[in-house]
């Protein structure tokens, strides 16, 4: 196969893809320098903020949101039967186990309007609590990730060689996902251990049947036989309860985002590492020139690998020729300073 040809573009149309002169291509096994890493502090700083102001905001759609619940139960509450304590912690207990669709069964709604008014909380909290489990953890997540970097930055600083600091960084972003549900796991664990330490300590429960309420309720099964009937025990649970779903909930999404990245990575590198066939240079060979250059051989394995279509060739040829002003075949300074006259 030969490494270089003319400057036929990939789709044919003519158009160079590849300049004619020898390519300098980068060693990707070089260490990252400690400007690299610095680099990405102030990027990393930036989207944290961002994501901070929608986690802001979802948050206050949140409260808002049971507010206007915990208001509505609270008015009446005479209509709902069961085991009480408080009238206004009951209501925003109550409005927790229907959002979160774990339903204990030790508060239920009695009347026509109660029932009425649980079936429409219920829906619209589902489709909240997806939108809130979603941004909450994801932001959690990637603030311990933001951590890190700061941390192996901090490492650099006191260290004579940047090396294995950025093999650290490199080993993070290959194995975001894996670190991402590490991170999960061990938020889980600590909330489940706190539910079961509460339930024994103030609702006098057995660690057996703290177990088994603890695990009933983060996977909203709710059977009702054990549940928080105390005043501290409900108020424990109004953040407990809703904070112990967010986890069980991003550890499965995890943990199967894991499973397909690896089966992904497997294809890849089959793609990869496989012999080439006749066959593959011919479909390689876009220009039927009887020779495969670099741009074709890359193309043609991402698409064999799924990462890009034909459909995403053309756009791209299509906003190339768009940028190429001169119409030379290559994207120049000249080119954009023609665009930007243009406009």
């Amino acid at each position: 196969m030969a490494a270089h040809k003319n400057n036929d573009d990939a789709t044919g149309s003519g158009q160079p893809l590849l300049s004619s002169e020898p390519v300098d291509y980068p060693n990707l096994n070089e260490p990252m320098e400690q400007n690299d890493i610095k680099s990405l502090l102030p990027l990393e700083s930036a989207w944290m903020s961002q994501e901070e102001i929608r986690f802001r905001q979802v948050l206050l759609l949140l409260v808002g949101y049971l507010g206007v619940g915990a208001l509505c139960f609270f008015l009446i509450r005479h209509q709902i039967k069961g085991e009480k304590t408080n009238g206004v912690l009951d209501s925003i207990y109550f409005c927790i186990v229907t959002m979160t669709t774990v339903g204990y069964g030790d508060l239920v709604p009695h009347s026509t309007l109660a029932k009425l008014l649980a079936c429409v909380y219920v829906f619209s909290g589902m489709a909240l609590v997806g939108l809130i489990l979603g941004k909450a953890a994801d932001y959690l997540v990637e603030k311990q990730q933001l951590l890190l970097v700061k941390a192996m930055y901090n490492y650099e600083n006191a260290s004579a060689g940047s090396g294995s600091a950025a093999e650290v960084l490199k080993d993070v972003e290959t194995h975001k996902v894996k670190y991402k549900l590490v991170t999960a796991t061990f938020i889980l664990l600590m909330h489940i251990i706190a539910g079961i330490v509460f339930l024994s300590v103030v609702e006098d429960l057995k660690f057996v049947d703290a177990l088994y309420c603890v695990c009933s309720t983060i996977t909203t099964l709710g059977y009702g036989d054990m549940s928080f009937s105390t005043r501290g025990g409900r108020f424990f649970a109004v953040f407990w309860i809703l904070s112990g779903t967010i986890c069980l909930a991003q550890f499965f999404l995890y943990l199967t985002e894991l499973y397909t990245q690896s089966r992904q990575n497997s294809f890849v590198k089959w793609v990869l590492t496989r012999q080439l066939t006749f066959s593959d240079l011919e479909a390689a060979d876009l220009d039927h020139d009887k020779v495969v250059s670099v741009a074709e051989f890359v193309i043609y394995k991402l698409k064999e690998m799924g990462k890009i279509n034909e459909e995403d060739i053309s756009v791209l040829m299509e906003r190339f020729r768009t940028l190429d002003a001169d119409q030379s075949g290559n994207l120049t300074a000249a080119d954009i300073m023609l665009l930007q006259q243009s406009s």
